[in-house]
């Protein structure tokens, strides 16, 4: 008796003006062909050089880049905030407040409605080129609402972080509410979440409470990552570092000392500038990081109230603009360091056995994100190999 065997078809892309890999050991590549087996990236280099394929499609000198990676967003959410939107434009300082607001509109939203959306923003970021994204829960603040929302996000991404901290309810104690999250809720959550985090801020949780709902996250086998000095300094960006977070997220209001515990630890800086440009906020200082040696990643910070932008385009074009990153750095940071922040090898790159996820631009190179900020440069997104 013998058994059939099946051979994996094979996709050629060539004529690929630029290839942005991602990887370090060759990050570019001009004149490239890439070919697809499985799902992966079986082969990069040279056009001249490309084996044969089943199949093959003509990238017609445009460039490839990898999926965006999306380590920040919080897609569970119902209702809108323009008015507090308009509020801020005519003057009003950002303070983290409104959050409150989503939360009542979360928590009245069913189940449905709210995984609709859900799904309607995830096809936006594909449609923009995100492959690969992390989603949060803290728009429901309770054990059933924060349950609900992070089994919701585990329909769409393997990466969900449990917020519980995002900041305390109306009307509730706040060590009650540190003990709710770190015992019950963090419970009923951990099922569904990969990671935990705090919002470690002024006005929402501080240094003592943010590390115990941390530390209880770790021993449920959750991964770390806090949202760290976005409205002032503090200490969570240290904290972070202290605890081996994935990544510290916002970094905008940096000490020396908070640059030196990025710079000799693992953790990643997730830099947002959706949300100051939104708030108008001063933005982080990206250059200071980078020529500290600080791993930096990019990222939407997708919300209804600080950043309603899924576009990693747009967050690349205001890291190059106002935040003095060239277009490489922002672009690895928008792929490969998005990955370093999710610790993820397979995604981010385009390196041989990475998942095949990528991005054919309609325009010769990636500096054209930057270059063109606002324009619909995606051509064609490839998913696990797939065409979308």
């Amino acid at each position: 008796m013998t058994t059939a065997t099946t051979t994996a078809t094979t996709t050629l892309i060539d004529g690929i003006g630029l290839l942005y890999t991602g990887d370090p050991e060759r990050e570019e590549i001009a004149d490239a062909a890439l070919v697809i087996e499985d799902g992966l990236v079986a082969w990069s280099g040279p056009a001249a050089e490309a084996p044969a394929a089943d199949e093959r499609v003509d990238a017609a000198g445009r460039a490839v880049i990898p999926g965006f990676v999306d380590s920040h967003s919080h897609l569970i959410f119902a209702g809108d905030r323009t008015a507090e939107f308009q509020a801020r434009m005519s003057g009003e300082p950002y303070t983290g407040g409104g959050i409150r607001t989503t939360v009542a509109a979360t928590r009245e939203a069913g189940e449905a409605e709210l995984a609709t959306h859900a799904f309607s923003l995830v096809r936006e970021m594909r449609a923009q080129g995100t492959t690969t994204v992390e989603i949060k829960s803290g728009y429901g603040l309770s054990v059933e609402h924060e349950r609900r929302s992070l089994e919701i996000a585990t329909t769409l991404t393997d990466e969900t972080t449990f917020l519980g901290a995002h900041v305390v309810p109306a009307g509730m104690d706040t060590d009650a509410y540190v003990r709710l999250v770190s015992g019950e809720m963090l419970e009923a959550c951990a099922p569904y979440a990969k990671w935990v985090d705090v919002f470690c801020e002024e006005g929402a949780f501080d240094g003592d409470q943010t590390r115990e709902i941390l530390t209880a996250g770790q021993k449920a086998g959750l991964g770390v990552r806090v949202h760290a000095n976005q409205l002032t300094e503090g200490p969570g960006v240290r904290i972070a570092c202290e605890l081996g977070a994935a990544s510290a997220d916002h970094c905008t209001h940096l000490s020396a000392a908070d640059v030196d515990a990025l710079a000799s630890s693992g953790t990643v800086a997730t830099l947002l500038p959706g949300a100051e440009f939104s708030t108008r906020s001063p933005y982080p200082d990206a250059r200071r990081l980078l020529d500290a040696g600080v791993s930096v990643a990019l990222a939407t910070d997708c919300n209804p109230g600080s950043s309603f932008t899924s576009s990693m385009a747009f967050c690349v074009a205001l890291a190059v603009r106002e935040m003095r990153m060239t277009p490489l750095e922002a672009i690895r940071a928008a792929t490969y360091g998005g990955a370093r922040a999710l610790r993820r090898t397979d995604v981010g790159w385009l390196r041989r056995g990475a998942r095949a996820d990528l991005v054919i631009l309609d325009a010769p190179s990636y500096v054209h994100l930057a270059y063109r900020p606002g324009v619909p440069l995606v051509h064609q997104v490839f998913l696990g190999g797939l065409l979308l």
